[in-house]
Order: C-alpha cells, then structure tokens, then sequence
C-alpha cells in the first residue's frame, strides 16, 4: 500500500517563512516612505491653500490677516489629516506686507525626518528638494 502524505514538512513551512520576511524587510521601509511622502502631500497642499486665500485677504483688504491663532482669519481649519502630523503656523510681517505659512512636524515622530515646510508670500518653498 502506497501511503498518501498530507501537509508541509518542516523544511517547506520555514523556506515560506523566510521568503515572507525577507519581502516584509523590503516592503515595510518603502511603505514608511510613502506614507511621509503622502503626508507631506497633503500638507503641501493645505499651505497653498492659506497662500491662496492670504493672497486673496490682501486684494480685499490691503493687508494679510493677522491672527494670532492661526489661519482661522483666513476661514480655514487645519484638515485632520495634516493636523495630526504637522502644526501649521501663519506669520504676518508686522512693518511690510508679507507672510509666511510654516509646517512643522513634531519632533520624535517618523514625520520630523521632512523637517519644517515653509511658504511665503512670494512663493518661495523650502526646504526646496521636498516639494
């Protein structure tokens, strides 16, 4: 009688473990970059927008908006999605029209590897490789 064998020897089950963790060590990395990358994004995009409005602030009224407390001058709310990685920062300039939007990421997390994300009223974006 021929005896039929069922299952995974121990050899098969450990090769499959090892091709697994070698492929999560390649994977989790590059999924770490993406998510900062995404983040990044998406706060990019939310100071473009403070930009935008501050810019339109100033055709109306002659000035930027001042308010201490952020870009709520400006009717805007930092989206939970940057909130949760970066602090956005709105500075006016106190003698000469100018402003300057700041996105910093807190210190100790995988996002403070961007380093802070500045824009101001003439457009200039630093640190410049990042955007």
């Amino acid at each position: 009688m021929k005896r039929i064998m069922r299952g995974f020897t121990l050899i098969e089950l450990m090769i499959a473990v090892a091709v697994l963790s070698i492929l999560a060590s390649i994977a989790i990395p590059y999924y770490s970059q993406y998510l900062i990358k995404s983040r990044r994004a998406a706060a990019e995009a939310f100071m473009i927008d403070v930009a935008d409005r501050e810019k339109q602030y100033f055709l109306d009224k002659r000035d930027y908006a001042v308010d201490p407390g952020g870009v709520a001058a400006l009717g805007l709310t930092v989206p939970d999605d940057v909130a949760r990685y970066y602090g956005v920062t709105l500075a006016v300039g106190a003698t000469t029209p100018s402003f300057v939007v700041t996105a910093t990421p807190p210190v100790g997390s995988k996002q403070a590897s961007d380093g802070a994300l500045t824009l101001d009223n003439t457009g200039v974006k630093t640190p410049a490789g990042k955007w």
